[in-house]
Formats: structure tokens, C-alpha cells, sequence
């Protein structure tokens, strides 16, 4: 569940992509648009002598949600939007989360407008951001400005990319790490599908 919150950090700064470049950016997700694209997982795990490997396929909603949609090697669907998180393996619910009892995942979701809007100010109240590079290959660094926050899943979040954010590395203070590389990333007009909004109603049905 906590990963989930972490997936959308990174994908606020993938929304936000450019801000390694131009210094009058303009979002890349606006209002009546959808964000879709699918990704590679790693997940890194002290004492394990290889790497927990998945894939699957994302969808970012301005002011709606995000669906995280692992397709192998099992199915994971994890909807989160401001009211909270769900998290369905297998066709079955798991896990269900209020933002009420999470108060940092509306924070992050907060986050998440802030940036499709091209506010990162929004972003650098909450951390360090370090920028290399130039609009068509840039880094960034997210650090939290305080570790003492909620909820707060990681020491640090690299990304890379260019137009999108193309690969991040989330480092965890156990020394756990998330790799993912993201392909296929896309905007569209228009609002969410039928079932995509049905399953941002789903998490406070």
C-alpha cells in the first residue's frame, strides 16, 4: 500500500517533467486530459540475491486519480485518488485507505495538481529538488525536507527523462529500492474512460 504512495510521488514529478528546462514551462497534463503510458518494475530487497521484477500499465487524471495497474506476474490494480487508496489483487479487495487515516497521501495528491499546473514551488516547500541537465535529458533529485512526516516511504527519488520522465530510482531507509522504467507514455484529450472512472469511484464505495 505505502509503494502506491510512492508510484504517485514519482509520477508528480513525471507530470512535471520539464522542470529541468524551460524557465516558463508549461504542464504537460492540463485540465481534460489523461496521462497513460505502462512500466517496468525492479524492486530491490536487502538479503535477496535478485530482483522482484513486474510490469504493467498506469493512468494519471487531473483532479481524479491515478490507476496503477500491474499486469504481471500477478494482477494488482491500485486506485488512488484524494479520498484515499484501494488496492484490489486478483480481481478481490485488499486493502482500503482513507485519506483521513493517511493524511500524506492527500498531501501527495496535493502535490500532484500542483505540479500538472506547473507549480513546483508546490513540490519545493516539501523537498530538496537537485535539476541537471536540459529539457531533453534532464535529471532531478527529490529529497524530503523532513523524514519525520507520516507515511513518508523513502530517503530520496532520482529521475530521468526527457518530454516524460523516462526511468526512476527510489531509495528506502531500510536500503530497499524501486527501479522503474517507463515506455509508451501518452496524452490524450478528453475525460477518463467509463471504467477507468469507475474505478476512481470504487474507492469510496
Amino acid at each position: 500500500m505505502i509503494r502506491a504512495v510512492a508510484f504517485l510521488l514519482a509520477l508528480v514529478a513525471a507530470a512535471g517533467a520539464w522542470a529541468a528546462g524551460p524557465a516558463d514551462p508549461t504542464a504537460i497534463v492540463g485540465p481534460g486530459e489523461v496521462l497513460r503510458g505502462q512500466f517496468d518494475q525492479q524492486r530491490i530487497l536487502a538479503g535477496l540475491s535478485a530482483p522482484i521484477k513486474s510490469r504493467g500499465r498506469f493512468v494519471l487524471a487531473p483532479g481524479k486519480g491515478l490507476i496503477w495497474r500491474v499486469d504481471a506476474p500477478f494482477e494488482i490494480v491500485t486506485v488512488v485518488t484524494p479520498a484515499g487508496l484501494r488496492q484490489d489483487v486478483s480481481g478481490g479487495e485488499t486493502a482500503r485507505i482513507s485519506a483521513d487515516r493517511l493524511p500524506f497521501l492527500r498531501d501527495l495528491f496535493d502535490l500532484l495538481g500542483g505540479s500538472l499546473a506547473g507549480e513546483w514551488p508546490a513540490l519545493e516547500r516539501r523537498f530538496r529538488l537537485t535539476r541537471d541537465g536540459d529539457a531533453a535529458s534532464w535529471t532531478v533529485v527529490l529529497e524530503p525536507l523532513s523524514r519525520d512526516v507520516p507515511g513518508m516511504p523513502f530517503e530520496s527519488i532520482t529521475l530521468k527523462g526527457g518530454k516524460f520522465v523516462e526511468q526512476v530510482d527510489m531509495a528506502k531507509p531500510n536500503g530497499d529500492r524501486d527501479l522503474l522504467v517507463f515506455t509508451g507514455q501518452a496524452v490524450a484529450a478528453g475525460a477518463p474512460t467509463a471504467d477507468e472512472m469507475a474505478a476512481f469511484a470504487g474507492v469510496t464505495q
